[in-house]
């Protein structure tokens, strides 16, 4: 029961810092491509401040979008799929 406990919590720590390294890459992949989209076509009379604005808008709606939302698949699917194997191993 130890072994299988001190697997669950190194399992949850692997996958909680998986989790963290995916997002924080995604979210400057995100940010990069935004930037690179202002660079290669600025508004005319574009700003400083406008580019900033432009680059928070595009991440706040980068925010609400499914890519963002599908990374938590990086937490859960592990799990659910040991637990199916254990159920699957101990009652069928």
């Amino acid at each position: 029961m130890i072994g299988f406990l001190r697997l669950a919590i190194l399992g949850a720590v692997g996958a909680a810092v998986a989790y963290w390294v995916l997002l924080i890459y995604s979210r400057s992949l995100r940010r990069e491509a935004l930037e690179k989209e202002w660079d290669a076509n600025p508004p005319e009379g574009g700003t400083p401040e406008g580019r900033d604005l432009f680059i928070e808008e595009g991440m706040a709606e980068y925010e609400r979008s499914l890519r963002r939302k599908l990374i938590w698949l990086v937490l859960v699917l592990p799990a659910v799929v040991v637990g199916v194997l254990i159920y699957l191993v101990n009652y069928a």
